[in-house]
């Protein structure tokens, strides 16, 4: 494998740049907003199965007493 020089590095580095297309606005925004809102979900969806499993938990504790 050749040897790179750091001088032919960068122009590598330059020419990988701009062929990245960088998402809009619009995008960035749609995409934030669908994070925050799946992530809401889950943490709710989550959070009803754990209070589920715990009253079961208890339940179960309750009658082997």
């Amino acid at each position: 494998m050749a040897k790179t020089t750091p001088i032919e590095f960068m122009r590598q580095v330059q020419a990988e740049t701009k062929k990245v297309v960088w998402p809009t606005r619009r995008e960035t925004v749609m995409t934030g907003i669908m994070v925050v809102l799946m992530t809401t979900l889950l943490g709710v969806f989550f959070f009803t199965i754990d209070s589920i499993f715990e009253a079961i938990v208890k339940m179960l504790l309750t009658i082997a007493r």
